[in-house]
């Protein structure tokens, strides 16, 4: 991360911010190549104890601050509030990171103009520990350090893949941005049947906690598929049988059980995306 260029900018030490902040500085970068623009005072002292300079608002940079690196991380629904002060704080060539959902490239490319290189991110949470997934698509202007230099800051924090069409970032969103929620909702509901078995809360929820997070581990460490490792917990007449007869009915096909109401939480999702854009 030594070899980025500064200085950085990044709009939004919320949580997303504050993860990709913590993977760059961890990866090497020094914290005086980066500024934040953060108004929430709590959040501004938790991140200038960090080394960092903050600033509430686009206003209070320091005169002639340009960024070689400009990096969007508020929320999409106040994106239109931000963007009128910040083209000036660009440098010329200057890269530009979004990952605010649903927000098209089109949107920056209006605010920033269309040769700025700007690459659209769609991120997930637990690139708070280093183990997110980022979907990237850039635009035409783009070039190839600029898209290395995208990949390289999404991969302080995770994964990364590159899309083939800007459309994908709305199944993107819906399956792996959102993804954390939908783990962690079946973590709650594993523990609250458990606790209807009789198990003490406490008790269900640890394990319903250790087997989705072993799971995963066991998933990432294989090579074997997720139908594979399923079908290798399942015995004929067993007691898994019997749980995955009602979660994956075997005469409903793909449109019954689990399968159908993932399916359909993820088309929802997808069409807000659609909505934000």
């Amino acid at each position: 991360m030594a070899t980025i260029p500064g200085p950085l900018l990044l709009v939004g030490g919320g949580r997303m911010g504050e993860a990709l902040l913590g993977g760059w500085l961890r990866q090497g970068l020094a914290s005086g190549s980066a500024t934040v623009i953060e108004p929430d005072p709590g959040r501004a002292a938790a991140l200038t104890a960090q080394g960092l300079a903050v600033v509430p608002s686009a206003a209070d940079l320091p005169p002639g601050f340009r960024a070689r690196i400009l990096v969007l991380a508020v929320k999409p629904q106040v994106m239109a509030d931000v963007l009128p002060a910040l083209p000036g704080h660009l440098a010329p060539g200057g890269l530009v990171l979004s990952i605010a959902a649903g927000k098209p490239l089109a949107v920056f490319e209006a605010a920033f103009g269309a040769v700025t290189p700007i690459v659209r991110v769609m991120p997930n949470t637990p690139a708070a520990i280093g183990r997110g997934i980022s979907a990237l698509f850039a635009n035409p202007a783009t070039d190839a350090a600029n898209r290395a230099l995208a990949e390289r800051l999404m991969q302080a924090v995770g994964e990364t893949l590159w899309l083939d069409a800007e459309a994908e970032m709305h199944a993107v969103t819906a399956l792996s941005g959102g993804g954390p929620a939908y783990v962690c909702l079946l973590v709650e509901a594993l523990a609250a049947a458990g606790e209807r078995l009789g198990l003490a809360p406490e008790l269900a929820m640890r394990l319903a906690r250790a087997t989705v997070a072993g799971s995963g581990a066991l998933l990432e460490s294989s090579d074997a598929t997720a139908a594979a490792l399923r079908e290798a917990v399942t015995s004929p007449g067993g007691t898994t049988r019997a749980a995955l007869d009602v979660l994956m009915p075997a005469d409903g096909g793909t449109e019954a059980g689990l399968s159908g109401l993932v399916g359909e939480a993820l088309v929802r999702a997808a069409e807000r995306s659609r909505q934000l854009a």
